[in-house]
């Protein structure tokens, strides 16, 4: 293909779908992965893309042999990928340490942390073998501050920072800068859940105990898009290992 070809996890999504906007805008061809057939189906429905410009290719990201499935696949169709981003992940459900159970911490870094590397170790032979690219990693503010109830997204998140600045260090030789964007308050289908696990526990009227930072709201899908593109592009040229944080001024000191 003549397009550049980015690649998309968690695509089925908010800000994933919005991140797919930014880089068709911008002349991509975007393969939208999820683990959910039918979430990519409705996205590209929703926002009206043009299927000849996205390919939808559901990936199970926790699965070793899927991973090497899809991007085999991807190898064999496309020749490259240009642009690989991470969005895919999950908040679990929201409890105190002491009442967590292992299974719902191991299952969060399954899909937040290990399908991250799955899909970095998979995807970098394709970038090296062209001798350029760019990955964006998806952490949060949630892993830059020790927030209640918190201990498996957060420190899941904050695995991804320390993730990305390894890959940036060891691939930036080869042409590959590797970043991490750290959204706050988000206007998706995440933060009504994270509302309702708060209700859950027994604080009153959460809607309005939020800290969104001085902006005071939460982000638009577009904007943590417009900042992922500009990690991704060649503005962004000498920009390698950074976490940009992108949450209104939520954990401004």
């Amino acid at each position: 293909m003549d397009k550049k070809v980015c690649l998309i996890t968690g695509a089925g999504g908010g800000i994933g779908s919005s991140i797919t906007a930014k880089f068709l805008e911008k002349g991509y061809h975007v393969i939208m992965s999820d683990i959910c057939d039918d979430c990519l189906e409705k996205a590209i429905e929703k926002h009206h893309f043009e299927k000849e410009n996205v390919t939808a290719m559901p990936i199970d990201i926790t699965c070793e042999e899927k991973v090497i499935e899809g991007i085999d696949k991807i190898k064999e169709d496309f020749g490259h990928v240009d642009v690989l981003v991470n969005a895919a992940g999950i908040c679990g459900h929201y409890d105190r340490l002491i009442d967590y159970p292992f299974e719902d911490f191991k299952k969060i870094y399954e899909v937040n942390v290990f399908g991250t590397f799955l899909m970095i170790k998979s995807v970098l032979p394709l970038m090296m073998e062209k001798g350029k690219g760019a990955i964006v990693n998806f952490a949060s503010v949630s892993g830059m501050r020790g927030y209640s109830f918190e201990a498996a997204y957060g420190s899941s998140k904050w695995a991804i920072v320390g993730l990305s600045e390894n890959v940036a260090n060891e691939y930036g030789g080869y042409g590959i800068r590797c970043n991490s964007v750290s959204p706050g308050w988000v206007n998706t289908f995440m933060m009504e859940k994270t509302i309702e696990e708060y209700r859950r526990l027994g604080i009153k009227d959460p809607e309005n105990s939020i800290t969104y930072g001085s902006i005071n709201r939460a982000a638009d899908p577009k904007e943590i898009a417009d900042a992922v593109y500009f990690l991704a592009s060649d503005e962004a040229s000498f920009v390698n290992g950074e976490n940009l944080v992108v949450d209104g001024g939520m954990i401004i000191k």
